[in-house]
């Protein structure tokens, strides 16, 4: 029977002003401890998305620091085929195609060698995120992403699943299923232009409609979170808030924990390298803390002393 931890649960990514996976500019190690430490006052297990130095140096800060965390390491996955349903650009020349295949390849092996190297800290691994969803601009077709989870497994000791938004689960990744230890699902109610009061009926009914597909397969929420600030890009600017997040994040929390479901917050930091150059872009503004450290209203009960600290530096 699958044992996975449990415990209060975020993802994790810990990109500053000025950094960016795009230009391979990474969190010095001396940024991830001061978010871990941070972090673990309310957290010990944390979600991360790929095998980047950014990847390896979390893992290395909490061995070498002792530091009480549990981790689900991701693997990123690349497009392997165009989606010409993605409406921000999932078009690629066949070049491109090929060497996003190889380095997806490149990836896994990463993947296999950091989870066999820190098997006392990644409890469990994902192999791709939102690569499968209708609208993703880095697609992977189902019999790729079944080949990958195979060869995946054969190789490491841990459970094995893939992130996704609940959509795909409902149809498209039936023939995945049976290959993973469990389902890892993605709710965002905000993005689906859902009031506050919707909110939290609309994540059950997103769970609920996957659960009763595959009984007795564990189902984990590996992203569920809410916006505080939009362009209005995806997101009607008046539901998003500082004020809308902490509610959110008060009955999701209530809800799963008295459900027995692990869940993983999205996110612990806000990160200003998302989306577009328009500073109130909503993929910038997910964090529980804001980009320089600050706890937003959910977590300042919390976290007092980051705000008086964070009054003292204005």
């Amino acid at each position: 029977m699958l044992q996975l931890p449990s415990g209060n649960a975020i993802c994790y990514s810990g990109y500053r002003q000025g950094q960016n996976p795009g230009t391979q500019i990474y969190p010095s190690k001396a940024d991830i401890l001061e978010d871990l430490l941070i972090l673990c006052k309310n957290w010990r297990l944390l979600r991360l998305y790929d095998c980047s130095p950014h990847g390896v140096r979390v893992l290395e800060v909490i061995r070498e620091n002792g530091l009480d965390f549990q981790v689900m390491l991701g693997a990123y996955l690349g497009a392997e085929m165009n989606n010409f349903g993605c409406p921000w650009g999932g078009t690629h020349s066949e070049e491109q195609l090929d060497a996003s295949q190889r380095e997806n390849a490149a990836e896994l092996e990463r993947l296999i060698t950091l989870a066999r190297r820190f098997d006392d800290i990644v409890f469990s691994v994902a192999v791709g995120n939102e690569a499968t969803v209708d609208w993703t601009d880095h697609f992977v077709p189902v019999h790729r992403m079944i080949d990958y989870v195979r060869h995946v497994k054969r190789h490491i000791g841990q459970p094995v699943t893939f992130c996704e938004n609940y959509v795909p689960w409902q149809h498209k990744l039936r023939d995945l299923v049976p290959e993973l230890d469990f389902i890892s699902l993605h709710t965002y109610p905000v993005w689906e232009y859902k009031h506050i009061h919707e909110a939290l009926d609309y994540t059950k009914e997103n769970v609920h409609s996957v659960a009763h597909l595959y009984a007795g397969k564990p189902i984990v929420i590996t992203e569920a979170g809410w916006a505080t600030n939009s362009n209005g890009r995806g997101i009607q600017p008046e539901h998003s808030s500082q004020e809308l997040q902490q509610i959110y994040y008060r009955d999701l929390m209530d809800w799963t924990a008295e459900a027995g479901i692990l869940t993983f917050v999205f996110e612990a930091f806000d990160e200003p390298w998302k989306g577009s150059d328009d500073p109130m872009e909503p993929e910038k503004h997910w964090g529980l803390f804001t980009v320089d450290r600050r706890p937003k209203l959910v977590m300042q009960a919390l976290y007092p002393e980051l705000l008086i600290h964070s009054r003292c530096r204005r």
